[in-house]
C-alpha cells in the first residue's frame, strides 16, 4: 500500500529549475520535497559540453547537475524518485494531491518543473526501432556507433551540436535537413561544413526505416520533387538520430493550466499559473529561451513565489 506524505511544497522535476527551486525552498525553511521521475539532473545530464553557464566554464551537464544536487542536499533538500501519475487540487481546502507510483503526496503548493522530452520526426517504424537504431540523444548513445554511419535529422542548434559530437564516434555523419537551410547559428553551421566527416542533404526527409533486430534500410524523400529512394546497409551498421525539438512534459496538469499549442505552459512573471498555488518553471514553461541559466532563474522565482503564497517570506 502506497504511503501518504504531507508537505508545504512539492517540487516535481530535478533539472536546473527543480534543483534551484529546491535550494531556495530549503533556505526559506519550507517543508519541501523534490520528486524526480527519471534521472536527477534532467535532460541536462546528457549534454557533453557546457561553456555558457556563468562561473562554471568548460564543464559537462552531468558535472554541473551533480554540483547542483550536492548543493541542494547539503542544504537539507529532500529528493526522491517516483513516477507521478496524477495531480489534482481540492478547491475547498486548497490542497494539492500528487499521486505517484510509490506514494501519495499532499501539499499547499506545487512547483512543476518537468522539462521537455524529445519530439519524434514521424517517419514509419520510428517508434518500433527506438533504441534499436533510432535514438534521440547523441551524448547518450553516440558510443554505440563507433565506426558506423549516422543519419542525423534536424536543422537547429541542438541538431548541429549533437551531429558534431557524433563525429567523435561515427565514421560519417549525414545531416538530413527538411528545408534548404539550417536554423542553427552561423558559427555552428561553419563548424559542421568544415568537418570532413559530415555531409549535408538539404530539402530531404526520412519517410521510413526498416530492418530485423536492427536497422538495415532507410528511405528518403526529396522534398522538392517528391521522389523517394531507399538505401540498404548491413544490419546494425548505421543509426538514425532525431533532433527536431522538444515536447514540454505538461500533459499531467490537464486544464489546471493554460498552454500554447505545443504544450508549453503559460505563466506570469512570478511563474504562477491560473491555478492558485501551482507554479511552473524551466523548459516546460512558455519561455523565449530554454537554457540552464533561465531554468535555474525560473526555479528561484517559483520557490520565492511559493514561499510568499505560503506566508513565509524569503530573506
Amino acid at each position: 500500500m502506497a504511503t501518504s506524505e504531507y508537505h508545504d511544497l512539492v517540487i516535481i522535476g530535478s533539472g536546473p529549475a527543480g534543483l534551484s527551486a529546491s535550494i531556495y525552498a530549503t533556505r526559506a525553511m519550507l517543508d519541501a520535497i523534490t520528486i524526480e521521475q527519471t534521472a536527477i539532473g534532467g535532460q541536462v545530464i546528457t549534454t557533453n559540453e557546457i561553456d555558457n553557464y556563468p562561473g562554471v566554464p568548460n564543464t559537462t551537464g552531468f558535472e554541473l547537475m551533480d554540483l547542483m544536487e550536492k548543493q541542494a542536499r547539503d542544504l537539507g533538500s529532500k529528493i526522491v524518485m517516483d513516477n507521478i501519475v496524477s495531480i489534482e487540487k481540492d478547491n475547498e481546502s486548497g490542497i494539492f494531491t500528487i499521486v505517484g507510483g510509490s506514494a501519495t503526496y499532499t501539499a499547499k503548493a506545487v512547483i512543476f518543473a518537468t522539462g521537455a522530452t524529445p519530439r519524434h520526426a514521424g517517419f514509419e517504424n520510428e517508434e518500433k526501432f527506438a533504441g534499436r537504431g533510432v535514438s534521440y540523444c547523441g551524448t547518450c548513445d553516440g558510443m554505440f556507433y563507433r565506426g558506423k554511419s549516422i543519419f542525423a535529422i534536424g536543422g537547429g542548434n541542438t541538431a548541429v551540436e549533437d551531429a558534431l559530437f557524433l563525429t567523435r564516434f561515427a565514421d560519417h555523419v549525414t545531416m538530413i535537413v527538411r528545408k534548404d537551410h539550417f536554423r542553427a547559428q552561423p558559427a555552428l553551421i561553419k563548424r559542421l561544413e568544415d568537418n570532413e566527416k559530415v555531409s549535408i542533404r538539404y530539402q530531404t526527409s526520412v519517410v521510413k526505416v526498416d530492418g530485423n533486430q536492427l536497422l538495415n534500410e532507410i528511405t528518403f524523400r526529396n522534398n522538392v520533387t517528391g521522389e523517394e529512394t531507399t538505401e540498404k546497409f548491413d544490419e546494425g551498421s548505421f543509426g538514425v538520430f532525431v533532433f527536431v525539438g522538444q515536447q514540454p512534459a505538461s500533459e499531467v496538469l490537464g486544464d489546471m493550466v493554460e498552454k500554447l499549442p505545443n504544450g508549453a505552459i503559460i505563466t506570469n512573471e512570478h511563474m504562477a499559473t491560473k491555478t492558485e498555488g501551482l507554479y511552473v518553471a524551466g523548459d516546460v514553461r512558455a519561455t523565449p529561451l530554454r537554457q540552464i541559466i533561465t531554468a535555474a532563474s525560473d526555479g528561484a522565482i517559483a520557490a520565492t513565489s511559493a514561499s510568499s503564497f505560503l506566508g513565509i517570506p524569503v530573506e
